[in-house]
């Protein structure tokens, strides 16, 4: 399995705010984006389906926490964008093990559990055996874009994350995956997604971050008596 970590002070622009209030102050933003993909790796790892899991990532912070874990880490290549990090990543699991099915893997989902992520290889093992289709993903809980590409022994990964990838990766021949598995789909890219995954149980580490966010201030409740205005009589 490849998971792909961009730098964390570009990673996830539209969730800045989310862990200090809207302030949007950048150390913030990077723990809560170091959260997400921890929470992530640490399902995966978690599961018994996968046998391999390399992360792609130029950020030396997610590289050395992730390292100190006992993850192996490799260096994304500079400008090279989300998929081709994918397929340095296919290529370098690949090297070690010609025959081996691959995945690819959102670093966002901090509210997946490690049974899904079964599921969702178990089934699409089973396409894969039953049939002429050797690729298959798993759409994100909007239906747009893509959290799991998975791609059958001696088949290329393929992959094309990006705006609207679960249509790219359909018609590229790969196979939507059916299972209602709502950690896998649960993405996080806004403020919204976090509540929804929230609501659904994230990992400790984004739960530690989420705990320690400011709480947004409530406007003063001012009484009529406090500004001097007399209560109405009992009409009784």
């Amino acid at each position: 399995m490849v998971i792909p970590v961009k730098p964390l002070h570009v990673a996830k622009s539209r969730l800045r705010g989310a862990a200090d209030d809207g302030v949007g102050d950048p150390e913030a933003h990077a723990r809560l984006a170091l959260a997400l993909a921890l929470d992530t790796v640490a399902a995966v790892r978690a599961a018994r389906r996968v046998r391999q899991l390399l992360v792609i990532t130029s950020d030396p912070t997610v590289a050395l926490e992730l390292t100190t874990a006992g993850v192996p880490v490799a260096p994304d290549r500079p400008g090279g964008g989300l998929n081709p990090a994918l397929e340095r990543g296919a290529e370098l699991l690949r090297e070690h093990d010609p025959g081996t099915a691959l995945g690819a893997l959102q670093a966002d989902l901090p509210a997946l559990r490690s049974a899904e992520l079964d599921a969702a290889i178990e089934t699409a093992a089973a396409v894969f055996a039953a049939g002429p289709v050797h690729r298959a993903f798993c759409a994100d809980a909007h239906g747009e874009g893509t959290t799991l590409l998975l791609c059958a022994p001696g088949t290329t990964l393929d992959p094309h994350f990006g705006a609207g990838s679960a249509h790219r990766h359909e018609r590229s021949g790969a196979y939507r995956l059916p299972g209602d598995w709502p950690g896998l789909r649960r993405d996080v890219d806004t403020g919204e997604d976090l509540r929804r995954a929230a609501d659904l149980g994230v990992g400790p580490h984004t739960r530690g971050v989420l705990a320690a966010a400011p709480r947004p201030r409530r406007p003063a409740v001012t009484s009529r008596e406090s500004l001097g205005f007399a209560q109405p009589s009992d009409p009784s």
